[in-house]
């Protein structure tokens, strides 16, 4: 996957996880997208180890592994802040 489809991943996934996180944040757009983009990658991770599948391509099944993972760093995000 490129950059900019990991970049655009990323946004979708860290604005899902942010819409879904019960609670007030002050993060912004960039911190947003960054802490997406590492919820992509912990989501890719986790997913390919547990067998529930990896982030591939711009689909459904990557939005929502991408997004499981943006709520994870999300919330260790708003618990270590």
């Amino acid at each position: 996957m490129g950059i900019l489809s990991w970049i655009i991943l990323g946004l979708l996934a860290g604005a899902l996880a942010k819409f879904l996180m019960p609670g007030s944040d002050s993060t912004g757009l960039v911190a947003t997208m960054l802490l997406g983009i590492v919820g992509a990658l912990v989501g890719g991770f986790i997913g390919g180890i547990i067998g529930f599948g990896s982030v591939h391509g711009l689909n459904i099944g990557s939005i929502i592994t991408a997004t499981l993972g943006a709520f994870v760093v999300l919330y260790l995000f708003k618990k270590f802040r």
